[in-house]
């Protein structure tokens, strides 16, 4: 395997819905996992032109835990939004999904689910995956007990299953944090963690930059196997969001659900 060694120069740690927002898998363990309790924070090093770099760490990790974080370098893309609160446009979001024929991923909190159940039931009922990003938005490594990070999943899993008679399969780290026990848990509880290759600063809603922008920011970091994340609560995400896929498609990429997955090469 190649060396990587270089510093983590874009840290891409993104908390869905943000600090300045509320945020208020049935599949339950009680297996110790005697790992590194180190924080880590998701980042890599964008590289002009080509896929992502990450360090061996980060390589060896996802792979140990069979996490999704780059797809194989072939034409797969990989969308997925974050679902922290609702800022009134996730139906632009999911018309426009609609009207291209693409699959995503949504990852939501409890306080999503109890206030937004038609919202989500409208994503599982189009086809989409509906994710795991715990019941209260924790970091979850700060949770140091274990039955207590394994409520955080468990509680938003079985709320989720009465709304829509499905199992969530997959996870999102909040803020991007996470460490090997985390991993562990995480894996042991039957979910598979979701991390990515591609985010920009889309999370501030004081911060909208324009549909323009959010196409450029975009598709300059398209790359093969890209695991995109996006917040829902963006506009520009949401006006930019059809012109995203074209380009994307433009360029040779097939949207792929992450049912589809197929890791990169180690």
């Amino acid at each position: 395997m190649k060396k990587r060694g270089a510093v983590l120069l874009a840290l891409c740690t993104v908390l869905t819905g943000c600090s300045s927002a509320p945020e208020t898998g049935q599949l339950p363990t009680e297996t110790a996992v005697a790992v590194s309790g180190k924080t880590e924070g998701w980042g890599f090093r964008r590289m002009e032109g080509a896929r992502p770099e990450f360090t061996e760490k980060q390589i060896q990790d996802m792979h140990t835990y069979g996490c999704i974080y780059m797809g194989k370098e072939d034409e797969g893309i990989y969308l997925t939004f974050d679902e922290g609160y609702e800022a009134g446009y996730t139906e632009k979001i999911l018309d426009t999904l609609k009207e291209k024929n693409v699959p995503a991923a949504f990852f939501i909190t409890g306080d999503y689910l109890e206030k937004e159940p038609m919202l989500v039931k409208r994503m599982v009922d189009e086809g989409h995956i509906v994710g795991n990003h715990t019941q209260n938005h924790p970091s979850l490594p700060t949770v140091t007990d274990d039955k207590k990070a394994r409520d955080e999943l468990s509680v938003l899993s079985e709320n989720f299953k009465a709304l829509t008679g499905q199992e969530m399969k997959y996870f999102r780290a909040p803020k991007g944090e996470y460490n090997e026990r985390t991993l562990a848990l995480v894996r042991d509880m039957g979910y598979r963690d979701v991390f990515w290759s591609f985010a920009y600063q889309d999370w501030e809603q004081g911060k909208t930059r324009g549909k323009a922008y959010a196409v450029e920011k975009v598709t300059e970091g398209l790359h093969g196997g890209i695991v995109i994340l996006l917040h829902a609560v963006s506009s520009d995400n949401a006006e930019a969001l059809g012109d995203i896929i074209d380009a994307a498609r433009a360029k040779g990429l097939v949207f792929r659900s992450l049912d589809e997955y197929v890791p990169a090469e180690m």
